[in-house]
């Protein structure tokens, strides 16, 4: 605020005291509930017998695709897989309770695996909808579904922050495999930065390399443009830029790494050396 004092006036005085009353408003109408809400979520998941579970396993996916048919798309992995994704879902809501911080990085990490998978964020909302409606048919006590709601809101919307801040118009050309659209990803960004855009998404503490992104993806043709981007010498009137060290700074393998996950990308790398 120092810094604007010329700009800052009344109205954004109101707006600043607004914004924070309604911070504190709501910090205090949640103080002590996670401990709460904790305990009964843990009480319910204990009460679960295995034909609930199995219920759970079920209804959740059936009342998702229900809401959202196109979400078909996106899970057509074995019945025992959607299984383990349910349980693995259980097990993130009560432990969002016990270790938040460990896991919103671990939750960040895992969205930052959606963004190379393109899955779209509007799917969210429904999932989230329909499982807190299933657990609603399976127990009476509102703490216990207040609980595992707020939870696994609180879950998604970490996904989908760490989704839209980690989808960028490179990993989106990533998708697509065309070294056409890769390059025209790439052209928006500065000399400066070009490497820094090809070699590192990072949202809160954690990172993905969109170059390793679209070696593991299979995307070789844009992994190769983006090591010919990387290895090719640019400059202006003060600086020459030139790849290389970033590369290697960041992936200090990437030699090994290609030998034995992209072979065909080696003459690439190795000619830009040169």
């Amino acid at each position: 605020i120092s810094l604007v004092p010329k700009d800052w006036d009344g109205d954004h005085e109101v707006a600043w005291g607004w914004l924070w009353e309604n911070v504190e408003r709501m910090l205090k109408n949640l103080m002590g509930k996670p401990q709460v809400q904790e305990k009964a979520l843990e009480r319910l998941i204990l009460s679960l017998t295995e034909d609930a579970v199995n219920f759970l396993r079920r209804e959740v996916f059936k009342r998702f695709f229900s809401l959202a048919p196109a979400g078909q798309d996106y899970f057509k992995q074995s019945t025992t897989r959607l299984y383990w994704i349910a349980d693995k879902i259980i097990e993130m809501t009560i432990e969002m309770y016990r270790a938040p911080k460990r896991m919103v990085e671990d939750i960040s990490a895992l969205g930052l695996r959606y963004v190379g998978y393109a899955i779209p964020t509007e799917f969210f909302a429904p999932f989230v909808l329909g499982a807190a409606q299933v657990v609603r048919t399976m127990t009476t006590d509102e703490s216990a579904e207040d609980a595992f709601r707020w939870s696994l809101t609180l879950i998604s919307k970490i996904l989908v922050r760490t989704i839209l801040e980690g989808s960028t118009i490179v990993m989106q050309a990533i998708n697509t495999n065309q070294e056409k659209a890769l390059n025209k990803a790439i052209s928006v960004s500065p000399r400066g930065k070009r490497a820094v855009e090809l070699l590192n998404i990072a949202v809160g503490t954690q990172s993905i390399s969109p170059l390793y992104w679209a070696i593991e993806s299979g995307s070789l043709n844009c992994a190769k443009a983006m090591i010919i981007d990387l290895l090719t010498i640019r400059s202006d009137r003060e600086n020459y830029y030139y790849g290389c060290d970033e590369l290697f700074t960041r992936h200090p393998e990437v030699i090994q790494r290609l030998c034995a996950d992209a072979p065909p990308l080696l003459p690439a790398l190795l000619d830009g050396l040169i």
